[in-house]
């Protein structure tokens, strides 16, 4: 409970974290050693001074009170003990009070102390800095004894705690500035690993203590590996590929020399498998293709519905949503394959599609609704693996396909940092399908 507690408070940057560590025990430090000055130290040397300054005190009390007036207890006071530099007077009940100022705290010492060891203290006032008055009250009536207030008081005390405070800043200070030293390196290193999930090729060289250069270069092979994985699987599936557009175009110039009746369902299957070819080119440079650019998301979006509506697709663009300005890095060519194929989808199962652009300043969104039946729940994460067709969920007699059109949507997003989610419309009843990723 006490962690969860914590985890509410903690700085969530390791750069927080490690300046947190770095600050709480230079605090906890000041803070013992002023304690443990305030109580041992400095409050011993008020006493040291305060029991000084009663005797004193208690001296003058008794020559003022072997006079048989107060009158002739002042001339006594000021004849006899005039080197101890204390002032002696009548007081007034009114007069009496007992303060200090908020921050003196050798005052909050010295206060119980004289009372505990004058008789007859009343009140002392320490409102003024530089001086002190006593009020002490004898069978002769109230008098006000005054003397300096660096006599009872340790002179400069705040030096201890102004030394204490200032050279823990300096050693904060410059150990911060190493602290940014050392974390420099993991913050370059989380750039590069996040541009790399969003599809983004940013140069990194590892740098800092070994164990960063180790994760460093741990992260480069792991990139290298995945750039050769990817760039081997779109090489042999377009290989493949091409490889099998030469037979289907033997097949389409055999099947042109007979006659119209017999051939036409023949062209259909090579029509078909024609498609069928492409999707595969298509998953295949999937989102590898394109270099990361700088792109306006409202008119990439409009751009795509318009070609789709060109082509005898219902479409329509809704208002755009958010109020996030400005272009988004993405690779232009693979997104637009990513939305027409959620397009396709969309009119290829249903009557029409709606499209929608939400933009904000840490998020895009890209939304293709349609009326078609939709995929039920249970079987929208299989939906979007390749090769899957989903007889139940879609009416395959509408067209030819393999399976992959979701699944490049999906691998698109996940190129740049994103993710692709299903559900229900709530405007048509059909499929939901949106493209998120971040900015």
């Amino acid at each position: 409970m006490l962690q969860d507690y914590l985890k509410r408070y903690m700085p969530r940057g390791i750069y927080g974290r490690a300046t947190l560590i770095l600050l709480l025990p230079v605090v906890i430090l000041q803070l013992v050693v002023t304690v443990i000055f305030a109580q041992r130290h400095f409050e011993g040397v008020t006493h040291q001074m305060t029991d000084t300054v009663v005797r004193e005190l208690r001296l003058v009390m008794q020559v003022a009170q072997a006079e048989p007036t107060p009158q002739a207890a002042k001339e006594a006071v000021a004849r006899q003990l005039g080197p101890l530099d204390i002032t002696f007077a009548t007081a007034d009940p009114d007069d009496v009070v007992t303060a200090r100022r908020w921050y003196d705290y050798s005052g909050s010492v010295l206060t119980p102390r004289l009372s505990e060891m004058l008789e007859g203290v009343v009140g002392v006032d320490l409102r003024d800095d530089k001086s002190v008055t006593v009020f002490v009250q004898n069978n002769q009536g109230l008098f006000a004894l005054g003397f300096e207030r660096r006599r009872i008081s340790a002179s400069n005390p705040h030096q201890m705690f102004v030394y204490t405070i200032f050279f823990g800043l300096i050693l904060t200070f410059v150990a911060r500035i190493y602290l940014r030293q050392q974390l420099r390196p993991i913050k370059r290193l989380a750039r590069a690993a996040q541009a790399f999930g969003r599809g983004q090729h940013v140069p990194y060289t590892p740098a800092g203590a070994i164990e960063l250069r180790a994760a460093g270069s741990a992260f480069l092979d792991m990139r290298h590996r995945i750039e050769r994985h990817i760039e081997q699987r779109t090489l042999m599936l377009s290989g493949v590929s091409h490889d099998l557009r030469t037979p289907l175009t033997r097949l389409r110039l055999g099947l042109s020399m007979l006659d119209d009746e017999e051939a036409e369902p023949m062209l259909r299957d090579v029509a078909d498998m024609q498609g069928m070819l492409d999707e595969f080119l298509s998953f295949a440079k999937g989102a590898a293709e394109g270099e990361p650019a700088s792109v306006d998301p409202h008119v990439l979006i409009a751009d795509i519905v318009e070609k789709a509506q060109r082509g005898g697709r219902d479409v329509t663009l809704l208002t755009a949503e958010g109020e996030g300005q400005g272009p988004v890095v993405m690779r232009e060519v693979a997104m637009r394959r990513a939305v027409d194929n959620l397009i396709s989808n969309g009119v290829r199962y249903g009557a029409r599609a709606e499209v929608s652009v939400m933009l904000t300043d840490k998020t895009l969104r890209i939304r293709v609704e349609d009326d078609g039946p939709g995929i039920p729940e249970a079987q929208r994460e299989q939906a979007t693996r390749p090769f899957t067709r989903l007889d139940p969920a879609r009416n395959q007699d509408k067209g030819g396909g393999v399976g992959l059109g979701l699944a490049i949507a999906v691998d698109v997003a996940r190129s740049h940092g994103g993710v692709l989610r299903l559900g229900v419309s709530e405007r048509l009843g059909g499929l939901r399908a949106d493209i998120v990723v971040g900015r």
